[in-house]
């Protein structure tokens, strides 16, 4: 969530600093560069549409609407080579287009004609030192995976050659990325995408404008919503309840999704009742989703996004269950089949989940302990569905299905956010990240209590964006009454602003400056 306020900030620095490129232009002349690229990044957080953007590049290319310079291209997904080790660069392409073998060797003659792309570096188990010189010069070769890839960037082998590889911003932190001529962002739906995306989604045009009203009244759904996959899940929740309740506005507005938690809370529960043979069966569901939840959990708190037959077995998923399709996907031929949940954020709610549904006192402590203590953000969604379901409103969502969730896990993460709280006086970026704890449990009573011994809330020189701006105005307003709030070099933008309104008659004294 973020990710995507800093992309609404990022969206209006990209009309007047950054440089927009199309589809068609990512393979020619870079001014920053000074040069034709050989070698492109294509960076995007999950879901933003990485691979589809790839697909899309190879159908255009495949039906000579785009790069016809490119006499092949060959595009492989690295979590498909994951079981790869030494490979020849030959060996590589023959593994998934056998049929080239009698042609390769004059097709590799001319570098210059070929694209490779690889889609997905995070999802790849391989090493790549984009520094090292144990590199190889000939397609015949045999050497480590990684090291083909660093040879084919580096133009050591088949120099002259283009390269496209897509990754998460987040793998790109720590790549050396000299040897990179162009690094280009997916920069997701802009406001106007948005809301013809929802044009398309609600046939209706009434629909469509209560329901991107409402979206747009959210900051929280609204953020999400820059990202297509997301905004195809607040689409097909807010069409839940629009169609359930078409009359009756005050149970329409009670149904709908007030926070991240209840969206997914509302996504799962829909999944539940369209596709479970038969009503109650609260056993075979509880079952279900805490084997899915202990192997998102487990993916979590790894960093692991790509599961194979060996994780299956060992949290007893079973892929023939047909509410496995429902959540996950697979991809990969026989005996090198992967799966990945349909989204990261699909797994992290199931982790969280998991812990209402079979409630282990310490395992709960124990996860959320190691989930505090990673610096990288991994599991920051995860905290946050915790603390989403504490909240028994959500929680109700899936008691139909689940019967039962523990009221016990509850209070375990609220005495946790309590402490978390009364340890992050001080460090106030990270008070911050629990003000969004708060802000998904729909626990007044408890943000009052974690924040009532606060006089003045300051948080001078912390980069506040618009999303943190809403998540400080809950805060604020559920206080009552803040002796001071001290804004000063916070650089809040006109939107921030806007969600900081319906606080600031709680305030005593504030002090703001724009920059």
């Amino acid at each position: 969530m973020e990710t995507g306020a800093k992309h609404e900030e990022c969206l209006k620095e990209t009309e007047t600093k950054l440089e927009y490129i199309s589809l068609n232009r990512i393979f020619r002349w870079s001014q920053r560069s000074q040069c034709i690229p050989h070698v492109v990044i294509v960076s995007g957080v999950p879901g933003i549409g990485k691979t589809t953007m790839m697909q899309k590049f190879v159908n255009d290319w495949a039906n000579g609407k785009l790069y016809q310079r490119f006499a092949f291209v060959f595009p492989f997904k690295f979590r498909e080579l994951n079981k790869m080790a030494e490979v020849s660069l030959e060996k590589l392409i023959l593994h998934q287009y056998p049929h080239l073998e009698e042609q390769l060797s004059n097709i590799l003659e001319h570098p210059e004609w070929l694209l490779f792309i690889f889609d997905g570096l995070d999802e790849s188990i391989h090493q790549m030192d984009f520094k090292s010189n144990r590199l190889c010069s000939c397609t015949k070769d045999q050497k480590h995976f990684g090291a083909i890839v660093v040879s084919l960037v580096k133009q050591r082998l088949l120099p002259g050659c283009s390269i496209m590889i897509t990754s998460r911003p987040t793998k790109l932190v720590s790549m050396d990325v000299s040897s990179i001529q162009r690094i280009t962002e997916i920069m997701g739906f802009l406001h106007s995408d948005r809301k013809i995306y929802f044009s398309n989604v609600f046939a209706d045009e009434e629909l469509s404008k209560k329901a991107f009203k409402y979206v747009q009244e959210n900051p929280m759904l609204y953020t999400f919503c820059y990202i297509p996959s997301y905004c195809w899940i607040v689409c097909t929740v807010l069409s839940l309840c629009f169609r359930a309740e078409p009359t009756n506005n005050d149970r329409l507005m009670k149904s709908l999704p007030k926070t991240v938690t209840q969206l997914f809370a509302i996504y799962v529960s829909n999944i539940l009742t369209n596709h479970s043979s038969k009503q109650n069966d609260f056993p075979s569901i509880r079952n279900l989703l805490t084997s899915f939840g202990w192997m998102a959990e487990f993916g979590v708190m790894n960093h692991m996004i790509v599961f194979d037959e060996r994780h299956l077995r060992s949290f007893n998923v079973g892929n023939n269950d047909h509410h496995f399709s429902c959540f996950m996907l697979e991809s990969g031929q026989h005996p090198h089949v992967d799966y990945t949940f349909l989204h990261l954020t699909i797994q992290e709610f199931l982790a969280a989940l998991v812990h209402f549904i079979h409630y282990d006192s310490g395992k709960l402590q124990e996860s959320l302990d190691k989930a505090k203590s990673f610096e990288d953000g991994r599991a920051e969604m995860f905290l946050r569905f915790l603390c989403g379901l504490s909240d028994s409103t959500t929680r109700s969502i899936l008691k139909p299905h689940l019967y039962y969730l523990s009221i016990e896990a509850s209070n375990n993460v609220i005495n946790w956010l309590q402490k978390k709280i009364a340890e992050e006086q001080r460090d106030k970026k990270e008070l911050l990240n629990s003000f969004y704890c708060l802000y998904e449990s729909r626990n007044k009573a408890l943000a009052l209590q974690c924040i009532g011994s606060i006089n003045d809330a300051v948080f001078s020189f912390v980069h506040l964006n618009p999303l943190d701006c809403s998540v400080l105005s809950f805060i604020l307003e559920t206080r009552g009454e803040t002796e001071e709030l001290n804004l000063g070099s916070c650089n809040i933008q006109d939107d921030g602003l806007k969600n900081l309104v319906p606080a600031l008659h709680t305030i005593k004294n504030l002090r703001y400056n724009k920059k």
